[in-house]
């Protein structure tokens, strides 16, 4: 064999021709079989030169060279070189996907507050927690402290004299290996003598140690004694054991990883997406890592095309199932401002419903709200703040029983009473005392299902919507600079000279007013108006229900209002109800909360995007504490007024005619005493506009009513004699003339 075959044999690559005259190049196509079409499988070129493929334009190629074809084929795909300039970046809005500098629980003042508040208490726990063992503590070194001594005697012997290397000599004397024997002997004793030498030091030092620690005090023998034992226990203690205990039991959640999550996706049972994770299929991307986000996990998921993140969303309780986590921990929504098919995957380390929620900012002494201002209104899954605007808008709360409808409508309704500049009627329709707080600070209040107290409730609502045309008067009146937008702002509210205070209506269970035979009716009707119109004049509807149907809640109420949250409900019809029109279908669903998730539910209307919410728990003491607050304020600003402050809420008339004059002017001369449901219906008769709700009350909420407006007078009804239109007597209730004087005298009126 010659020298030249055994360095190897040249091989003559082909060379591309760069000759612009040249018409056509001579080398193969960088992308043409290797093999003949025939299949002769020889390695010649085919005969035939491959066909031209149309250009971007539909121009066939021919053939030459500039930059963009290979051997007649056009590169429709473009290598990724291309780099926006920093206008195009700008304008594509990329300063939104940059990672903040600094954290931003630091720059949140109560959220650093909060983290701050937990790690002090935290440590304090542990600090104790460990501080109380310290006994048992020292009994369990003490005990490992013999086994301690041995390490330590055991350890020094086996480096002083080198008992590490001793396998190396054994081997070498098995092996017969005389010259490496020598060799690691004369080393070993080398290292045995320097050994022995420190060893020594180390044991007269020792020496001389302990005769000054028994000639010092009991003090400096005793911490000696203890260092020296905790020394040796320590040194003693097994690798599988531990010195000191759990002071907390740390339930860590499993890491998300992308297996996890395409696991879980695949357990789905969407065509397109077992495609994808099949053989042969493209597989699922994630355009960013799997981060750590609050107490969970956040990934971003590239769905398959074709693939929504609704059709996850509407998937949640089966993707919890694939995750292996509970249903309150996994939250699917879709990436704002991104393609459909981006998903946005939370899992959160604990169940949302489990998680202690916290306290509610404004619930802190000294603590003011404004309604014209975004007020906190809970927390999302992630434990961030979730708030609400309520100027400008309506809301409107819907859950079924026992989900916590109630204590969602008392944050925006403390909210509002917080705001001395705002004027709050209130109406509990369930007869419970659940809003009883509001007593304190409310202008119009009532409490029960019974037809007073609904007729009194339509009644406010008569005269907001009477308001209603008086703001707009004045609004409409006012110079252009002072109403640029032509609504009320925060300056016109706060002046007491236009009247154009923001105005607060809240009605609990509504379902009993609006559901009403006789007045359900007009309620819709007035309560729609003012939705319609009241936004831009500063009046506010909070209606909450547990009966979100049809015949409920009018459809007029529920398609115009601004802010809707909806807590847990059992069926499609009620969640589109409250939440608008195919929510249910878009993933929406709050009828996959369980009774656990008490108060947690959908938020829209806030934000671009329904979001999940967790309203600020607040029990009895608490909403009491803060009325007495809200009351305060109002008393120092002078806006505490109507049945907060004692005074007369039945309606009047123009001429400032109380319900006292309006008695004394329909009692017929000589009428000593008058059955209350004639009294009632004579003032219907005498003003319609101000009595009209009474007049269409039976006989019995006459009576009710009656008595009710007369109560703040000091004037009580009782059990009299009288005879109806047909003569036929009878013993009702009724007033006496003589008490309706000695009420005009004592308030400083005089009867007709």
């Amino acid at each position: 064999m010659s020298h030249a075959k055994a360095m190897g044999e040249v091989v003559h690559l082909p060379v591309k021709h760069t000759d612009p005259s040249a018409d056509t190049d001579p080398s193969p196509a960088l992308d043409a079989p290797a093999t003949a079409p025939n299949g002769a499988g020889n390695g010649t070129p085919p005969t035939d030169p491959p066909a031209p493929v149309p250009s971007g334009d539909g121009a066939e190629d021919d053939g030459t060279d500039d930059g963009d074809a290979l051997e007649g084929r056009v590169l429709v795909d473009r290598p990724d070189t291309f780099r926006p300039d920093v206008r195009a970046r700008r304008m594509t809005g990329e300063r939104a996907q940059r990672r903040p500098i600094i954290a931003p629980w630091l720059r949140d003042r109560s959220e650093a507050r909060a983290t701050v508040r937990w790690a002090v208490g935290y440590a304090s726990h542990v600090t104790g927690y460990h501080a109380a063992r310290i006994p048992l503590y020292s009994l369990r070194l003490a005990g490992r402290s013999p086994r301690g001594l041995f390490r330590v005697v055991a350890g020094t012997w086996r480096w002083t004299f080198d008992m590490d290397a001793r396998p190396l000599r054994t081997h070498a004397i098995d092996r017969r290996n005389d010259e490496a024997y020598l060799k690691l002997m004369s080393e070993r004793n080398d290292r045995v003598r320097a050994r022995l030498m420190v060893t020594g030091a180390g044991v007269v030092g020792g020496g001389l140690a302990a005769v000054s620690v028994a000639a010092a005090g009991g003090v400096t023998q005793t911490a000696v004694l203890a260092a020296l034992v905790f020394l040796l226990g320590w040194i003693g203690t097994p690798t599988d054991r531990r010195i000191l205990d759990t002071a907390v039991v740390s339930t860590k959640a499993p890491k998300l990883t992308s297996e996890i999550v395409v696991r879980a996706l695949a357990a789905l049972g969407n065509a397109e997406i077992n495609k994808a994770v099949g053989k042969g299929g493209s597989g699922i991307t994630f355009p960013a890592p799997i981060t750590r986000d609050g107490p969970g996990w956040r990934a971003e998921v590239d769905l398959p095309y074709g693939v929504t993140a609704t059709d996850i969303m509407e998937r949640r309780d089966r993707l919890a199932s694939g995750l292996r986590r509970p249903l309150g921990c996994v939250w699917p929504e879709p990436a704002h401002h991104q393609h459909a098919g981006r998903l946005v995957l939370w899992v959160g380390d604990q169940d949302m419903n489990q998680v202690r929620p916290p306290v509610w900012p404004l619930a802190k002494t000294g603590a003011a709200a404004d309604v014209f201002k975004a007020i906190p209104f809970g927390t999302d899954q992630r434990g961030r703040p979730v708030t609400l605007t309520l100027m400008y808008a309506n809301m409107l709360i819907g859950a079924m029983p026992g989900a916590g409808k109630t204590f969602a409508l008392k944050v925006p309704l403390l909210a509002a009473a917080l705001d001395p500049t705002a004027q709050l009627r209130v109406f509990e329709l369930k007869g419970t005392g659940d809003l009883d707080f509001a007593e304190k600070v409310a202008h119009h209040y009532g409490s029960g299902p019974d037809d007073t107290t609904i007729g009194e409730c339509l009644a406010s609502l008569r005269e907001v919507y009477k308001d209603l045309e008086r703001r707009a008067k004045t609004l409409a009146g006012l110079p252009k600079d002072v109403r640029p937008e032509n609504k009320v702002t925060p300056q016109l509210a706060a002046s007491t000279t236009y009247g154009l205070g923001p105005l607060v209506f809240v009605v609990d269970e509504c379902q009993e007013l609006f559901s009403h035979p006789e007045y359900g009716k007009e309620a819709g009707e007035l309560a729609t108006a003012i939705i319609k119109r009241g936004r831009a004049l500063g009046v506010i509807l909070l209606l909450a229900t547990q009966r979100p149907d049809k015949d409920s809640l009018p459809t007029g109420i529920s398609a115009n209002v601004g802010i809707r949250f909806c807590l847990r409900v059992m069926g499609q019809l009620e969640n589109d109800m409250i939440l608008g029109t195919s929510m249910y279908k878009n993933g929406i669903r709050a009828t996959t909360f369980t009774k656990q998730d008490r108060g947690i539910g959908y938020l829209a209307g806030e934000a671009d995007e329904p979001q999940i919410a967790r309203g600020y728990y607040l029990n009895g003491p608490t909403a009491d504490r803060i009325a007495d607050r809200a009351r305060a304020a109002r008393k120092t600003a002078g806006t505490l007024t109507g049945y907060a402050a004692g005074e007369d809420t039945t309606p009047t008339a123009e001429d400032g005619s109380s319900l006292l004059d309006d008695i004394a002017a329909v009692l017929l001369p000589g009428e000593d005493k008058v059955w209350s449901e004639t009294i009632v219906t004579r003032l219907a008769d005498l003003r319609p506009t101000a009595y009209g709700a009474w007049g269409d009350l039976d006989p019995t909420g006459k009576a009710k009513h009656l008595a009710a407006a007369l109560k703040p007078y000091g004037v009580a009804t009782g059990q009299i004699w009288g005879q109806d239109e047909t003569g036929k007597g009878g013993n009702r209730r009724g007033i006496t003339a003589a008490h309706i004087r000695d009420a005009l005298d004592s308030h400083g009126n005089t009867a007709p």
